[in-house]
């Protein structure tokens, strides 16, 4: 695994992409200390999985769903023009 420093990492990171999407990850250093890891996609998402819920499936998923509104069919204030 490659390390780098984070000035190099800026002037070089569509290569540390390139590595990533390769299988090479790149370990990003800031004062000397590691602070950041560039790995495939892959890879990310087993630890930060992606979700693909739609809006739609959110709304349907609370566990309020199946409240039902009633519409206010009265007429709103006067207006005069």
């Amino acid at each position: 695994m490659k390390t780098i420093n984070l000035k190099e990492a800026k002037a070089s990171f569509s290569a540390l992409v390139d590595d990533a999407e390769h299988g090479h990850p790149s370990i990003v250093t800031k004062h000397g200390k590691p602070a950041a890891m560039i790995v495939p996609v892959e890879a990310g998402q087993k630890i930060f999985p992606v979700s693909k819920t739609s809006f739609v499936d959110l709304l349907l998923s609370f566990p309020g769903g199946d409240i039902e509104f009633e519409r206010n069919m009265s007429s709103s204030r006067e207006i005069d023009l």
